[in-house]
């Protein structure tokens, strides 16, 4: 699938019916979501798919209609989970398994060749900062390649972290992450963040 119909196709999944602010529930952009896959589709990593903090399942979808063999979303919201329910139904996209746990602890062992995606909470919210460090070890333990999404200008912890885990970091590219108004303390309707892709090999 080209990445421009993957667009296309995932700009059917619903995001948050009431999205948590302590737990960053920002839904992945689909434009943003396509890219990351279809990259990793051109990369070969799209066997085993384990995404980390699915939220609505944005990647997690995003993975199986580009081909993955086994894709597997783990959130600790089970709304979120029954949200991604939803649009499995919408997308005709049941192949997709759903598990309720804590991604920086996720509660399965997917085996060898698996490639995790995630959108991870940046650490914006005060006592939630390097929020991602945690997304990035679970990675590290379980992944041998991943592809995560993190606020603009985390490239020297990002590096800095892959390598102390023995990673190296293979590709990294900025991208735009459009936000909807969701919160009471957005000011705006929409507004864009920077962010930053990384492509990691853990093995």
């Amino acid at each position: 699938m080209g990445r421009r119909t993957l667009e296309r196709a995932l700009e059917a999944v619903a995001g948050f019916d009431d999205p948590r602010v302590e737990l960053e529930q920002y839904p992945t952009p689909a434009p943003l979501a396509a890219h990351l896959v279809h990259l990793a589709g051109l990369r070969g990593d799209l066997d085993t798919v384990l995404d980390l903090g699915c939220g609505t399942g944005m990647l997690a979808f995003g993975a199986a209609l580009a081909g993955a063999h086994r894709v597997v979303g783990v959130d600790c919201d089970p709304e979120a989970l029954a949200v991604a329910r939803d649009n499995a139904t919408r997308l005709d996209c049941g192949s997709v398994a759903w598990v309720l746990g804590d991604a920086t602890r996720p509660p399965c062992c997917p085996g060898d060749a698996v490639t995790v995606l995630t959108n991870p909470p940046f650490g914006a919210q005060r006592g939630n900062r390097h929020a991602d460090r945690a997304f990035l070890a679970s990675a590290s333990d379980l992944a041998t390649v991943s592809y995560s999404i993190h606020n603009a200008g985390s490239r020297a912890f990002v590096e800095s972290f892959v390598a102390d885990a023995g990673g190296t970091v293979t590709d990294a590219f900025a991208a735009e992450f459009d936000l909807d108004r969701q919160f009471d303390f957005h000011t705006e309707a929409r507004r864009t963040i920077e962010t930053e892709v990384y492509r990691v090999e853990w093995r």
